[in-house]
């Protein structure tokens, strides 16, 4: 069993410790919280610092791996503090057991896949991504780093997402598409030319907004 940290504890941090915990042998056993007072219980679970004690935490062997769970608003931190910390501290990843991932695909260090997902031949899921329930990522696919996709995003194959992207709910990216970084798609919003600007796109189809 490992013993497992959480960076946050709000809603996508508590969702995920219920998720290790009841779908894996291993275990949730601390947060870290900026905005909690040390020592406040989440559902049972201590948090033991801030971000500036995960360090010095690690090395007094409170838990074994560590695993970010900021969410869509906090894309820089995502990306910043797991760089920070790479090399430093183990970083956990989690497949859950009712997702599909084929043999030939591969899943970066701190990395969560919700259930139902569908992850096909050949793709590749960089560091620190977030796949939500029921994301479906075909053939030959790449997801960049510290990216964020929302429920129910479906991406076609031969595409690259660059890192630190968004994709809401229900996006639909159609195949042969590259996206650069820190590209937002809105909920619903259907992808069909390569995106080559950093912005918010929303609409069916897609169009730039900011």
């Amino acid at each position: 069993m490992k013993r497992i940290a959480i960076i946050g504890s709000g809603h996508l941090g508590l969702q995920i410790k219920r998720y290790i915990d009841q779908d894996s042998q291993d275990k949730v056993i601390a947060f870290f919280d900026e905005f909690q007072p040390k020592a406040t219980l989440i559902e049972g679970t201590p948090v033991i610092g801030g971000n500036n004690d995960v360090l010095s935490e690690f090395e007094n062997r409170s838990f074994d791996e560590i695993l970010i769970a900021v969410g869509y608003k906090h894309m820089d931190f995502r990306k910043q503090f797991f760089e920070e910390l790479k090399g430093k501290i183990p970083f956990y990843t989690f497949v859950h057991s009712a997702a599909y991932v084929n043999p030939s695909a591969t899943i970066g260090i701190g990395s969560v896949i919700y259930p139902c997902c569908t992850i096909d031949q050949v793709v590749k899921i960089n560091e620190n991504v977030l796949l939500n329930a029921s994301c479906t990522i075909a053939h030959d696919s790449v997801i960049e780093s510290h990216s964020f996709l929302s429920p129910g995003v479906a991406v076609a194959g031969f595409v690259q997402v660059g890192e630190q992207s968004i994709l809401g709910i229900n996006s639909t990216i159609i195949n042969n598409i590259k996206i650069v970084p820190k590209t937002q798609i809105g909920a619903g919003g259907v992808v069909i030319k390569n995106i080559e600007k950093p912005g918010l796109y929303v609409g069916n189809l897609v169009r730039f907004i900011r």
